[in-house]
């Protein structure tokens, strides 16, 4: 399956969003994972906030790839 970002045409009927496709629960669940991200940042009071983000971003995609 391939990511879809959200594209602002948000809709709720049905399994899926009629705007980016994702179902229902992915969204939900990617919202989780942001505010739980955010939560961590200000939890560590990080200064460099966008540092964090594009660290863990490497960290994860090196992951997937030895997983792949």
């Amino acid at each position: 399956m391939k990511y879809q970002p959200c594209i602002d045409q948000c809709t709720s009927e049905g399994t899926h969003c009629g705007g980016c496709g994702r179902s229902h629960q992915e969204i939900t669940d990617t919202k989780k994972l942001v505010t739980s991200v955010v939560e961590f940042i200000r939890e560590h009071d990080y200064e460099n906030p966008e540092d964090f983000v594009e660290r863990i971003s490497k960290s994860i995609l090196k992951k997937l790839q030895k997983t792949a």
